[in-house]
């Protein structure tokens, strides 16, 4: 007899609410990880608009001086409120992060108590070898049950009202956190792109522009912590290809999270949307453009990452851990750094 499944099976509930509380501490951590991620973006931000302002202003005295002055204290003012509120967001979900693992911690000891108690009732009943024992036993057992099953119900409100009590608090900080126009400031969608013999910005699709406008969003996120390949966007692993895939899945591209930029390319073979070293004239905004000699394994399909624009025999791409982080980098367009690309 398996006493172990017996004992459980009397206490559903109560495996219920540890369970339920073991889903809200995931949300809670990816909450808690997203908000830290945009409140240090904004700050990066913040730090590096004021301290360029700061440079041109001293250099400056023309007629539209002061007009700069106003524009520059404004988005300034922006970006600081932003940031706060990104901040104080984070401590409001970092608080019930902590509630909620709490209270996971104190159901789980909950089951485990009542499974290893009903189990010895349960195996001393079995033990005597008569019916009637057995059936105490399990009479026992099932009393026993609703004792734990109460303490588990009283955690889970507790855990609930501190999360009706943060969402409260996060809702009265969203109108900053929505929208601080600083993105729109820095790449306008309506924005002329530079034009050159050989620039493709002109040849964007409506998707490719999509999948831009989404890498740009991301600018400056960082893994957390530093090192830890902890990411947004996939497993725990090398990141730059499911930061590219996410930004696809993002403009509505019907791709999974692939974490081998490898994998990237066979999707693209597959779907009729790959071309190798010998086609890469044919990268537009919203590609992605792969490193290495590939696309066999991880030494030798190394890097992915998107493209913003190309100009002549450079191309600007938007690379997701590229130095723990999401960047900006500029490449030669060449066959050496890259052995191919994929349309979205």
């Amino acid at each position: 007899m398996d006493t172990t499944a017996l004992a459980r099976s009397f206490a559903k509930d109560l495996i219920a609410h540890r369970n339920k509380l073991a889903g809200k501490a995931e949300d809670a951590v990816r909450a808690e990880f997203a908000l830290h991620q945009v409140a240090g973006a904004l700050d990066g931000q913040h730090d590096a608009y004021h301290k360029e302002s700061t440079t041109v202003l001293g250099h400056w005295h023309g007629q539209g001086a002061d007009g700069f002055r106003h524009t520059s204290a404004k988005l300034t003012k922006e970006l600081r409120v932003t940031g706060a509120a990104g901040a104080a967001a984070e401590k409001v979900v970092a608080h019930v992060a902590s509630t909620v693992d709490s209270g996971h911690t104190a159901v789980q000891r909950l089951v485990d108590e009542y499974t290893t108690k009903a189990k010895q009732i349960l195996d001393a009943g079995a033990a005597t070898g008569t019916q009637a024992a057995l059936m105490r036993a399990v009479g026992s057992v099932a009393d026993l049950a609703p004792q734990y099953t109460r303490q588990s119900a009283s955690t889970l409100r507790h855990v609930d009202a501190e999360l009706k009590a943060a969402a409260k608090k996060l809702n009265e900080l969203r109108k900053d956190l929505t929208h601080d126009g600083v993105a729109d400031k820095a790449a306008p969608a309506h924005a002329k792109q530079p034009h050159g013999t050989g620039t493709h910005p002109s040849k964007a699709s409506g998707r490719g522009k999509d999948v831009v406008h989404a890498a740009r969003t991301q600018l400056g996120v960082r893994e957390n912590p530093p090192g830890s390949n902890r990411n947004p966007y996939g497993p725990t692993a090398a990141w730059c290809s499911s930061f590219a895939t996410a930004m696809w899945r993002k403009a509505g591209v019907k791709i999974p999270v692939l974490p081998f930029s490898g994998d990237v390319y066979h999707w693209g073979q597959q779907n009729g949307h790959a071309y190798g070293k010998n086609s890469l004239h044919q990268a537009r905004p919203g590609d992605v453009l792969i490193f290495g000699t590939g696309p066999q394994n991880t030494s030798t399909s190394t890097h992915i990452g998107i493209v913003e624009k190309v100009e002549g025999n450079q191309v600007t791409m938007i690379e997701g851990n590229s130095g723990d982080a999401v960047r900006r980098n500029t490449h030669t367009l060449s066959a050496s750094t890259f052995y191919g690309g994929v349309h979205p």
